[in-house]
């Protein structure tokens, strides 16, 4: 079924629409959550969380986009969970190395309207630093940083070894460093 009639049926209060999206971006949403928790249990409830917060934004919006709206409040929903998760243990994990990792090259986001704002823009930015990369490049930081996937599963991913991978993404935060500089963001 193809998105805007998906998207129609959750306009009509039909709740086959549920059914549709499961069936369409269930895979899709349970590897993004996966990838954050690496719990079964805890990906399925985010999974499910999903498509209940999916009903209650659709209507009034109508994404252009479906599978990025739909892994993008998966993927916030999994960070809520992880971060329950993180207090609770107060365990480390793979997960708190990437965003050491892009801590070097991306200011702290704060709670303020005025850094909501600004927190806009830079997501705007990131989006028009990752246009500029070759597509292997760029495939490879969204595997590590939206996806969070290890070093091990994106080098087998792209035929790379662990090296290169780790290479790769050190030498893209630095060019992503260097272009938000360029555009007044200081780190």
């Amino acid at each position: 079924m193809k998105d805007t009639e998906i998207l129609d049926l959750y306009f009509d209060r039909n709740e086959t629409a549920i059914a549709e999206t499961q069936s369409k971006y269930g895979t899709y949403c349970f590897s993004i959550a996966y990838h954050i928790l690496h719990d079964q249990e805890d990906s399925d409830e985010c999974v499910n969380d999903t498509w209940m917060r999916a009903w209650n934004s659709i209507p009034p919006s109508r994404p252009e986009h479906l599978n990025l709206f739909l892994g993008t409040i998966t993927r916030n929903l999994s960070f809520d969970r992880w971060k329950k998760k993180k207090a609770a243990k107060r365990g480390s994990g793979e997960f708190e190395l990437e965003l050491d990792e892009l801590a070097e090259c991306i200011p702290a986001a704060g709670s303020s309207t005025e850094e909501a704002v600004e927190a806009k823009e830079l997501q705007r930015m990131i989006n028009e630093f990752l246009h500029t990369l070759p597509e292997k490049e760029c495939n490879v930081f969204l595997r590590r940083y939206w996806y969070s996937e290890e070093y091990t599963e994106i080098a087998e991913r792209y035929g790379m070894n662990l090296n290169s991978v780790k290479t790769s993404l050190f030498r893209t935060r630095g060019k992503l460093k260097a272009f938000l500089e360029k555009q007044g963001i200081i780190v």
